[in-house]
């Protein structure tokens, strides 16, 4: 029987990377979910591998459909950007383990249609101003950088990832992420002793 994985943490945190090194860790044995989204693609995102890009109509009819394992939507600067996981065979518990990236919100649904001892969570932590560089860092690759966005996301965060809701989420897994390839294997480490039931 598997587990889902979930890595969540603040914007710029690195929970991306970590699941990428996560999910290239052939020892582990985890298969990738690969969320989607209704905002516009960014450069260096590749459909398919960062997420599924789909339209407000997609969109909708997967909800019409109910297929629709959580939703989370954002009211941006730049209109409603709506993120979601898909009950479309990715996530196979009776058959694998997998890891995906989310939120508190998503952890929540995530324990609803799987059940609280299916979903492991995963919390990163990264100091404040070192994840607004990385954001900002970030945001100057892009064509058409959307700072208000980038400020909008950080406000948030400080509010969304407070000490009360981690407790309330019952976040057991924390890891302090200044150095990726090192916190990739804590965390490996941590799955390899979670899936032999240490």
């Amino acid at each position: 029987m598997g587990k889902l994985y979930v890595i969540i943490g603040k914007s710029a945190s690195g929970k991306d990377t970590l699941a990428k090194k996560l999910l290239g860790d052939k020892s582990l044995k985890l298969s990738p979910v690969v969320p989607y989204t209704t905002r516009p693609i960014r450069e260096g995102e590749t459909e398919g591998e960062d997420y599924h890009f789909c339209t407000l109509r997609q969109f909708w009819t997967l909800r019409e459909k109910k297929k629709m394992i959580e939703v989370r939507s954002y009211h941006t600067v730049y209109g409603e950007w709506n993120y979601f996981t898909a009950d479309d065979g990715q996530i196979d518990l009776e058959a694998h383990s997998s890891l995906t990236v989310g939120t508190l919100e998503s952890l929540k649904s995530f324990r609803r249609y799987f059940g609280c001892d299916r979903i492991v969570p995963i919390y990163i932590e990264v100091d404040d101003g070192e994840r607004l560089q990385r954001a900002l860092d970030r945001e100057r690759c892009e064509k058409e950088p959307k700072y208000e966005e980038l400020c909008r996301r950080f406000l948030a965060d400080q509010k969304d990832f407070s000490e009360e809701n981690l407790l309330k989420a019952g976040i057991i897994y924390r890891y302090q992420n200044n150095d990726t390839t090192k916190t990739a294997d804590q965390i490996a480490a941590m799955i390899k002793g979670d899936q032999n039931g240490y």
